[in-house]
């Protein structure tokens, strides 16, 4: 049996009601990747929809960068409506132009925190960085751990390492 196949028959089984999920969004990460991919933007509520897939959402949580201009107001907004607790902080400019936008430490550090509370851990992102704190999960609260983001754009050591991977690229429902 390939890996692949020994992947989908354990995914297979491993999903039920009873199940605690907690989802983590790295929301720049998957706006950049289906801007670069196909031009269109996330649909982060169908999105929301598969991580749960039917089981007990206990958390979701995206986590978005504040513009000067505020023109993500109403993008945080419409999270918010769709059952995400939206987290943002601003976007750092550095004196040398270099623009820096990201939450790993604060998806990691929340992931962690919430982990005793959970069955199963929804990033979604394609990140490499969260190798750690995927394998982290799984030693020491033992909790399965799922990402879903876009194959192309996504760490392959991060798709290996995980209990199930949802390809956002596949399906068009995943994007607006």
């Amino acid at each position: 049996m390939s890996r692949t196949e020994l992947i989908l028959s354990r995914n297979f089984m491993m999903k039920h009601k009873e199940q605690r999920v907690g989802v983590f969004v790295d929301v720049s990460n998957m706006y950049h990747s289906a801007k670069n991919l196909y031009q269109r933007r996330v649909d982060f509520s169908q999105v929301l929809k598969v991580a749960v897939s039917g089981r007990k959402l206990i958390r979701a949580i995206a986590y978005a960068i504040k513009t000067k201009t505020g023109e993500e107001d109403t993008f945080v907004e419409a999270l918010s409506k769709q059952g995400f607790e939206v987290r943002t902080k601003d976007l750092q400019i550095f004196l040398n132009g270099v623009k820096k936008a990201d939450w790993d430490v604060g998806i990691t550090v929340d992931a962690i925190k919430l982990a005793n509370k959970l069955d199963v851990i929804v990033l979604v992102t394609g990140d490499g960085d969260y190798l750690p704190l995927v394998q982290y999960l799984r030693e020491h609260y033992g909790c399965l751990v799922e990402v879903m983001a876009f194959k192309k754009t996504c760490s392959s050591r991060l798709i290996e390492e995980v209990d199930d991977f949802t390809d956002l690229g596949e399906y068009k429902k995943y994007l607006k």
